[in-house]
């Protein structure tokens, strides 16, 4: 298995983001909501590619000072890699130059692995959104203060246990 390459996403990606949607989520993104996407100023969408193909893919979007993790997709054959971490550093990153001072997100009640990655990036619950995903819960996380010295050296401590 190669290691990944982080990039921006391209229209080409497209078909293989829908693929890897449809094998992780019931509800999966349809291709014209990743057209509309990447079509949005407010947005960034990052991609994980390996030899075989778009392995991981993660967007953001950014309004005034508040940034929004709209997605972060690991392939589950791929998953202990630490792809999600690298996205989420990707995402943080260009939330902080694009001016953000707070950073949220949605996650499923029952996804404790992505949840335990978002704490590590000092996401917090803060709410529940009822029936977020029509089958669950959402649990809705949020860190403030993100472009403090003091998060931009925990983000440091998390790079560099990248290796």
């Amino acid at each position: 298995m190669t290691v990944a390459t982080l990039r921006d996403m391209v229209v080409s990606d497209i078909d293989q983001a829908v693929e890897l949607e449809r094998r992780v989520y019931a509800q999966a993104w349809s291709p014209q909501v990743f057209h509309d996407e990447l079509a949005q100023a407010s947005r960034r969408y990052v991609v994980a590619e390996a030899d075989d193909g778009l392995v991981g893919y993660g967007g953001l979007m950014v309004v005034g000072d508040e940034a929004h993790i709209t997605t972060v997709v690991v392939d589950p054959t791929r998953r202990q890699e630490r792809l999600g971490t690298r996205l989420m550093l990707v995402l943080v990153e260009s939330a902080l130059t694009s001016g953000a001072a707070s950073l949220t997100l949605e996650v499923r009640s029952s996804n404790e692995a992505a949840q335990a990655l978002y704490r590590r990036f000092g996401l917090a619950p803060v709410g529940v959104r009822k029936q977020y995903y029509r089958d669950e819960d959402a649990l809705v996380m949020w860190v403030h203060d993100v472009d403090g010295d003091e998060y931009r050296a925990q983000l440091d401590v998390i790079r560099e246990g990248l290796g």
